[in-house]
């Protein structure tokens, strides 16, 4: 049986390999955009070490929910809001290359 942060790591693998199958496929055109800018006050690192903390707190739960379409609490939706935002910061950024 898998461990909850076992369960968290492929969440969040599943997440970053869609995001990056589509992004891809965005730039498939050759018109793709670089890179996206971080934050003001943002790195790779500290969006990692942000996403990592989400991660073992159980958020990519919370986000399978919402994406399910059940009913979560407003603080769930914005935990999940938030990891997807962090997620795309992190991957728009190409810090996962």
């Amino acid at each position: 049986m898998f461990s909850a942060r076992s369960t968290a790591t492929k969440s969040f693998l599943v997440a970053a390999v869609a995001a990056s199958g589509l992004s891809l496929i965005g730039c498939a055109g050759g018109n793709g955009p670089g890179a996206q800018p971080l934050p003001l006050g943002s790195s790779c690192g500290s969006l990692r070490a942000e996403l990592r903390r989400m991660d073992n707190s159980g958020v990519p739960s919370k986000v399978e929910a919402v994406n399910a379409g059940r009913r979560v609490s407003d603080r769930d939706r914005q935990l999940a809001n938030r990891y997807n935002e962090l997620l795309n910061q992190y991957l728009g950024a190409r810090c996962h290359a």
